[in-house]
């Protein structure tokens, strides 16, 4: 499997996806002791997708993170540049299957250029696949493109505990917990890359000064579990 670095190349990133397509969910589980399914919850609560809206789930990988969405009746984009993860979302969740979710669609897309017309979303999220693109900031404008005045980006992403003795018990989880999974592991390159991305990643305010610079507004976040992710919300003024 290609080993993604922190220059975050995005063929060695969509190759180490593509490889991790089948155990994805499952890898997130373990990453997280199973905390990423009570953040989506989360998530899913504050986008707060109603029926006839229209909601882009960047980075969506299988679809997981997207059919509560389309459950509430909003047409539903799942994009994702990792065609191994979108071939495995649509066996378990395409239109036409047993388990398929209706108004859920999958298209491939770079979260630089986004397949989309200017104001297409009435609201437009990515959770814990921003760290993974090579531009956070042009990322952060292609979003604010593609969603209409007075549309909602939430954002989910690993973050940095501002507790000092939490903050440095999650750093040693990273540093020493995920090499232990790695070892273990299928895939190892998946867990050191994720591991490596996370101690990199921007704290809470930085990333909130990103979104602002990127053009949106109302900038505000809430931290999970004490900060070992957190949620941003804005809103394009337009």
């Amino acid at each position: 499997m290609t080993r993604a670095s922190l220059d975050k190349q995005p063929a060695d990133v969509a190759a180490m996806f593509d490889g991790t397509a089948e155990r994805y969910d499952l890898l997130n589980m373990l990453m997280t002791g199973g905390l990423d399914r009570r953040w989506r919850r989360q998530v899913v609560r504050a986008v707060a997708a109603a029926p006839g809206e229209r909601i882009l789930d960047l980075a969506a990988g299988t679809g997981t993170s997207s059919v509560p969405f389309a459950e509430a009746g909003a047409d539903t984009v799942a994009c994702d540049f990792s065609l191994g993860m979108l071939r495995v979302g649509v066996r378990r969740h395409g239109r036409g299957r047993p388990a398929g979710v209706e108004g859920l669609s999958f298209v491939a897309g770079d979260a630089l250029r986004l397949p989309f017309a200017d104001g297409s979303f009435d609201a437009v999220t990515i959770s814990f696949g921003l760290r993974n693109v090579a531009d956070t900031g042009r990322a952060l404008r292609e979003l604010r493109r593609v969603a209409r005045p007075g549309g909602r980006l939430l954002v989910c992403e690993v973050s940095h505990p501002p507790n000092t003795l939490l903050a440095l018990g999650h750093k040693t989880h990273l540093r020493y917990g995920l090499p232990l999974l790695a070892r273990v592991s299928s895939n190892p390159d998946s867990y050191r890359y994720l591991a490596e991305s996370t101690l990199a990643w921007p704290d809470q305010a930085a990333l909130a000064r990103l979104i602002q610079d990127a053009g949106w507004g109302s900038v505000r976040w809430r931290d999970l579990t004490f900060g070992v992710a957190a949620m941003h919300h804005a809103v394009n003024p337009g």
